[in-house]
């Protein structure tokens, strides 16, 4: 076998080349556990669980430190959710029960236990939550292995250069990885919202997962290609292929370094044509990481994931310190805090909501804000209080008519009437904007400029109800794509609106962090562009090299393409031109 490619899903951008080693994790668990155990033995069984409780919490505490200390707060907090759900009152006392109840051992009631979160979790419509089952799965592979006290290859004892292979890697597996052994990674399954690919990205290590079944032709020891930006692993390659991919490599090295210099410069194109560039985050740590990455504000914080990582709704207090400590930490730098954009798909056991047969379009977002209105009030009481520390903005999202902006902005009015007369400082010239994602609302922006101080578009949702494409559909998915022409024009519509009232648009969704996108959303005049931290320099480099006016006669004839393929081709032969 020689010079096979397989293709995956590139997570971590980097080219990486050497031998394999093969990681089998807690292999063969389950082998040789009895089905059912003796009423004698319930109690023994009890306090093996219990004991493993205590190992795996008692471990886990240890990663968390060296994540915090490694990777910051924000990715230490993806291992204290899983050290949370070992205090959850469904998880480990349900296991118990099967022990008490079903006279199972315990590593069965951790399994089964394990598997019904898992394929929960695994069953939802949402990429970013189905992606949790390998957490779920990670905590129960750690209580089985403490419970058969069975201690496989450590990660962080590797000692040689490798390409790291697994069917999968737990989160807690991806912390403990030394960069200066290993390579890069490839995996069996995972995607690019899977909590490994996050931490991968974070540390800086290569990594393709997804393979599938082609997984199995990568064994111990063989010699590996791998592109993190492709997905593509080659096994076994020739040496022309490795005297090719160490070229590419170099040059890649060549390409890291130019970047640098782009970070904290502004951008603005040769022309004068100068943008505002912002970071989109979901936890407060990750404000720190996007000033270090060049951003010049947050241009949308996702508040869903402090109510995600609740066991009940968090109170207006804590909320109060999530979001000053974003704003504090931003110095005066502009955040965009968006109002809860949850329900349908993203779900919070502690809101009961309905099972939805369409949830992309169903009880979500604004519209669970505004039939639960408690739950926006407390929010917008914890941002406004928040404003005093800094430059806020606030932004309510999935906004499909005016009915619904006019209802979010008396709810605002009424939250700032009541903050006055309670004597609590806040800043009253807070500007508040909307998400346009939904269709109706991309078409009436000339009216909604007239009412609103901004528009943000959201790209991913917008070209999903565009394009009647579920996003998360693999055989859907080739039809999904921001520079489809209708996606354009609706993007030209907003701006120009926007601009006719005096205001300005920003974009949050992931069209923006799109090095291919740049030119066209510079000769569109988007205002604000708000992207993943790490796209920051790449995206910078191009408005900095670019000249407005060419931009401008770059749009006048992509807005006569009919084909998402010609629209590609056009920017790819304008991005040559330009490097």
């Amino acid at each position: 076998m020689a010079g096979i490619t397989l293709r995956g899903t590139g997570v971590s951008e980097g080219i990486r080349l050497g031998k394999v080693l093969l990681y089998k994790p807690f292999d063969n668990q389950m082998r040789s556990v009895r089905e059912t155990i003796a009423a004698a033995e319930i109690n023994f069984e009890l306090g093996r669980l219990q004991l493993a409780k205590e190992k795996s919490y008692q471990e886990l505490a240890e990663l968390i430190e060296l994540t915090r200390r490694e990777l910051g707060k924000d990715k230490a907090a993806i291992l204290i959710a899983q050290q949370a759900f070992l205090n959850d009152p469904a998880f480990c006392p349900e296991m118990e029960k099967k022990i008490q109840q079903q006279r199972y051992p315990a590593e069965k009631a951790v399994n089964e236990v394990v598997e019904q979160f898992a394929s929960l979790f695994a069953g939802m419509n949402d990429e970013y939550l189905r992606e949790r089952a390998a957490d779920v799965r990670d905590v129960g592979k750690r209580l089985i292995s403490h419970l058969q006290g069975k201690k496989g290859l450590q990660l962080a004892d590797i000692q040689e250069e490798v390409i790291l292979a697994a069917e999968d890697l737990a989160p807690s597996d991806t912390v403990q990885l030394n960069k200066k052994y290993v390579l890069g990674f490839v995996t069996k399954t995972g995607g690019k919202t899977s909590h490994t690919a996050i931490l991968s990205r974070s540390l800086g290590i290569p990594a393709v997962v997804g393979l599938g079944e082609n997984f199995d032709q990568i064994t111990d020891g063989v010699f590996l290609i791998i592109d993190g930006g492709t997905g593509e692993c080659i096994v076994n390659p020739h040496e022309e292929i490795i005297k090719e991919y160490k070229a590419k490599r170099k040059r890649e090295e060549e390409a890291l370094c130019e970047l640098e210099q782009f970070t904290f410069k502004p951008a603005v194109t040769t022309d004068g044509f100068r943008v505002e560039i912002a970071a989109n985050i979901g936890t407060p740590a990750e404000a720190k990481t996007a000033l270090e990455h060049g951003a010049e504000g947050i241009g949308l914080y996702r508040t869903e994931f402090l109510f995600m990582n609740e066991t009940q709704m968090p109170s207006e207090e804590k909320q109060f310190q999530a979001y000053k400590e974003v704003v504090s930490t931003m110095g005066g730098k502009p955040v965009i805090i968006r109002t809860l954009d949850i329900g349908g798909d993203k779900e919070l056991p502690y809101l009961s909501l309905p099972k939805e047969m369409n949830p992309f379009l169903g009880y979500r977002a604004i519209r669970l804000s505004l039939d639960r209105k408690e739950l926006l009030i407390t929010q917008l009481r914890a941002i406004l209080r928040a404003s005093s520390y800094g430059k806020v903005k606030i932004m309510f999202p999935m906004i499909s008519s005016l009915e619904e902006w006019r209802q979010a902005k008396a709810i605002f009015e009424e939250v700032k009437n009541q903050l006055a007369k309670e004597g609590i400082l806040f800043d009253s010239s807070v500007e508040v904007g909307i998400m346009v994602e939904v269709p109706s609302t991309a078409i009436l922006a000339d009216q909604f400029a007239k009412e609103v101080d901004f528009f943000s578009i959201g790209t991913n949702d917008l070209v999903q109800y565009t394009l009647a494409v579920d996003r998360m559909n693999e055989k859907v998915g080739y039809l999904y794509d921001h520079f489809h022409p209708a996606v354009i024009r609706l993007v030209k519509q907003v701006i120009e609106a926007s601009h006719q009232e005096g205001k300005w648009t920003g974009m949050c969704g992931g069209m923006v962090g799109d090095p291919l996108a740049a030119p066209l959303l510079i000769g569109l005049g988007l205002d604000e562009w708000s992207m993943v931290a790490g796209a920051i320099k790449k995206v910078k480099q191009i408005i900095i090299q670019s000249k407005r006016e060419e931009c401008e006669k770059l749009i006048e004839g992509i807005l006569e393409l009919g084909t998402t393929g010609e629209v590609r081709q056009r920017l790819e032969e304008f991005l040559k031109g330009l490097f």
